[in-house]
């Protein structure tokens, strides 16, 4: 396979594409090295850097292009057609130009469906259209003009894919694969990452995962509490009456999770809980606060956070970014955004045993934790890993 993996003759014209592919590169031989490591096998071919750089290059000639006046949605599998079940396969190859992608974008902007891409005679070209990939498999997602993803499958084939790098003009960001070592990283951001050592589909942080998916895609900004289900001290951080309260606790999403699912009622159970996902997510455009308990039941949507009496005003919070070249800084809560972020740091803050999620209209997310190594409220900027 490695001789497949030759530079081809052309040469990306993008400067963002040719500096990041050196990183991306290096990504994906550790990715794929640590799966190897652990026994794992089918994985998808590694792409080099020069490949990494050519596929980048084209995408984001493309997404700069229009097709009947609407802007290209592409996303593209680095594999060869073999290594999919059921691949759409065209007769012909097909040059993989900035023009063809412009052409085929319409057919293939909807969620699961790949280009797939491989190398021929030195060059890169389309052979058709993948929506089973293998696990680590290099994926450039073209969100939008002049914004570009990769990313690639989870190794159990479950939930969002793990990000690798965004590429916006001509700003990089590369993930920071030693977020992961910092102390009090928390398990959502783990996931984020693909380091979580239970990806099952019951797990929890995955749940969550979705979760701030759906509110981010939503567009209206929002904050999800989600409280401890042994106490109810959570309650002293919100003004009364809540606005909307939910009696009993709203449990179908909880009664999904706890389910054991064969192979036979997989699809079934991922639309159920895709729509329960949904409905949470949506209820966090309210104003006001959506909570949820560590049992994923829902308690109320709509709550005023408040401070809590008898406690302080939070006066610092440490952001962090798991972006390399990143570092963690202290800063006034005020500074990190309006007045959402603030009372989710406060709730926090007075709560210590919570997590707060944060969704702004303008697309950034933020996940809100208490540190006990540092004694402050921890504020990991994730927006770059849920795009």
């Amino acid at each position: 396979m490695e001789s497949q993996l030759q530079q081809s003759l052309s040469q990306p014209t993008y400067k963002a594409a040719i500096i990041a592919s050196a990183d991306i590169e290096a990504h994906f031989e550790h990715q794929q090295q640590s799966a190897l490591n652990r026994g794992e096998s089918d994985l998808a071919p590694k792409p080099n850097k020069q490949t990494i750089a050519l596929i980048i290059d084209t995408a984001f000639w493309a997404s700069l292009r229009k097709e009947e006046g609407r802007s290209p949605k592409i996303s593209l599998a680095f594999l060869p057609p073999e290594q999919t079940s059921q691949p759409l396969i065209f007769e012909y190859p097909l040059a993989l130009t900035a023009d063809i992608l412009t052409k085929l974008a319409p057919a293939v902007e909807r969620a699961g469906i790949h280009l797939g891409v491989w190398l021929q005679n030195n060059e890169l070209y389309i052979w058709g259209t993948a929506q089973i990939i293998p696990a680590f498999c290099f994926v450039l997602e073209v969100i939008e003009p002049g914004l570009l993803v990769v990313k690639h499958r989870r190794i159990d084939g479950f939930g969002k894919y793990v990000n690798v790098a965004v590429l916006k003009g001509d700003e990089i960001k590369i993930v920071d694969e030693e977020s992961i070592n910092l102390p009090d990283c928390p398990g959502m951001l783990n996931s984020l990452l693909g380091f979580t050592n239970n990806l099952s589909r019951n797990n929890a942080v995955n749940l969550h995962v979705q979760l701030a998916v759906s509110m981010r895609a939503h567009g209206h900004g929002g904050t999800l509490l989600i409280v401890p289900s042994d106490n109810d001290d959570w309650r002293k951080s919100i003004l009364h009456p809540i606005t909307y309260p939910v009696a009993p606790a709203f449990n179908t999403l909880s009664m999904l999770m706890a389910q054991k699912v064969d192979e036979t009622d997989l699809t079934i159970w991922q639309e159920e809980l895709n729509t329960q996902i949904e409905l949470i997510g949506g209820l966090t455009a309210v104003d006001g606060a959506t909570i949820i308990n560590d049992k994923h039941e829902l308690l109320a949507f709509g709550a005023k956070i408040t401070r809590s009496p008898g406690h302080e005003t939070v006066r610092q919070i440490m952001i962090t970014e798991p972006i390399i070249n990143t570092p963690a800084v202290i800063v006034p809560p005020s500074s990190e955004g309006g007045t959402r972020h603030f009372s989710a740091a406060q709730f926090v803050y007075d709560r210590h045993d919570t997590f707060a999620l944060v969704a702004s209209q303008d697309g950034r997310f933020t996940i809100f934790s208490w540190s006990p190594c540092d004694q402050i409220v921890l504020a990991h900027r994730v927006d770059t890993l849920l795009i």
